[in-house]
């Protein structure tokens, strides 16, 4: 019996090359490495979240090969169904099924596994947005205004979703991912330059309202961490206080938590563990700012977990890891090259602009560079649904690979 497809799935497969081994062999690194620092970060309570983590990986490994195998334009054709589930997830958060922590609604659960739906739904917009843009052909402004204005919709409602739930550090995600399609489309710099100014203008505004909210603070002798949600009514941007405070932390952390035990309490324990790591760290278990709890133990195997890195494996450990994030970027933009279609080249380099942003915003986070946001490790911090995402997505590169252009 023969089912329909069969002989052009077949044929597909048989037109496979080499697979490209630097990808495997970066990710294996770093989920070893991964799992064995959450073990190390829990090991004075005797946590056992590194098993969790390691059924994940496993999960993972499975998607990977298995997304690998297929014809990565299967998502090229799906996009448009792909993308209606990623909204489908976002929109459950606010049904019986979202669940909320630290006043955030990010989780849904369905029977006993717990989803992060933004992480899916950063996926399905790059997928749809790469799908779009393979089939129209960019110039200047003028003569792209109706795929632009397509290509914005598309982002403009899973980012406005995420947004909402308030998710600040998967929102900051997607704007690089649009641009760096945009930039590889090959558009007129003229939008280039309309996009900075308006950028500026974010940012100035952004600025403005922070100004305000520390006057309110001052004028009403308030504290940032006791009374959060009361400015927040009266501001015009759709800014949550507690938002203001992480960048009140990064700005100005002497001012507005002067003793340390605040807002800016995190990042100063970061610091401390970064700093006292060494050249080649305190062993595994030896690490005081987390083993002691002074990195919250809610964030230390997540967020967070790049400071215990430092900390136990030192500057070298926390090299490596970065070396090895950076090669896993720099190959997909390697493969995007080889790529035998415009679909394949979108989606091998949003993929390594996914990856670099997660790497400098978390790295950039914990060591005081950018306000704190919640925005993991790629495959090192804990959580299933960043984890399992990353490992499609590299399996959907490594399709991108197998049927590179200059294979017969």
């Amino acid at each position: 019996m023969r089912f329909p497809g069969a002989a052009k799935y077949n044929e597909s497969i048989g037109r496979q090359g080499r697979w490209d081994f630097i990808a495997p062999i970066c990710m294996i690194s770093l989920l070893i490495l991964g799992i064995s620092a959450i073990h190390s970060a829990q090991s004075a309570f005797h946590g056992m979240q590194w098993r969790g983590q390691s059924t994940w990986v496993l999960g993972g490994s499975i998607l990977y090969v298995f997304c690998a195998r297929i014809d990565y334009r299967f998502f090229q054709r799906n996009a448009h169904l792909l993308y209606g589930g990623g909204l489908v997830l976002l929109l459950s958060l606010w049904t019986p099924l979202g669940m909320s922590r630290y006043g955030a609604l990010r989780w849904i659960r369905l029977c006993r596994i717990q989803l992060q739906p933004a992480e899916v739904a950063k996926l399905t917009t790059i997928i749809t947005l790469a799908a779009a843009l393979s089939r129209e052909k960019i110039g200047n402004v003028a003569e792209s205004k109706y795929i632009l204005l397509r290509l914005f919709a598309i982002f403009f409602v899973p980012w406005v979703l995420i947004f909402l739930q308030p998710d600040l550090g998967s929102a900051l995600i997607l704007p690089p991912i649009l641009l760096a399609l945009l930039y590889i489309s090959e558009l007129s710099g003229k939008f280039f330059l309309m996009l900075a100014g308006f950028i500026f203008l974010v940012l100035s505004l952004v600025a403005w309202d922070v100004f305000r909210y520390r006057n309110f603070l001052d004028e009403n002798g308030l504290r940032p961490d006791c009374h959060a949600g009361l400015y927040q009514v009266r501001s015009p941007l759709p800014l949550k206080d507690y938002q203001r405070n992480r960048i009140l932390g990064f700005i100005a952390p002497t001012a507005v938590d002067p003793n340390g035990t605040g807002i800016s309490w995190n990042l100063r324990q970061s610091l401390i563990a970064v700093g006292s790591g060494g050249i080649f760290g305190r062993g595994a278990g030896g690490g005081e700012q987390t083993q002691l709890g002074y990195i919250p133990r809610s964030v230390a195997t997540n967020d967070f977990l790049f400071s215990a890195l430092a900390e136990e494996k030192g500057f070298a450990g926390s090299i490596c890891a970065l070396i090895l994030l950076i090669t896993l970027s720099m190959n997909n933009l390697r493969i995007a090259s080889l790529a035998r279609d415009r679909f394949g080249k979108y989606m091998a380099v949003s993929i390594a602009a996914l990856l670099a942003m997660h790497t400098l915003i978390n790295v950039g986070m914990v060591i005081g560079l950018m306000p704190i946001t919640g925005v993991p490790l790629p495959f090192l911090s804990y959580g299933g649904s960043f984890l399992i995402v990353c490992c499609i997505m590299e399996g959907i590169v490594q399709s991108i690979y197998n049927r590179r252009q200059n294979l017969r």
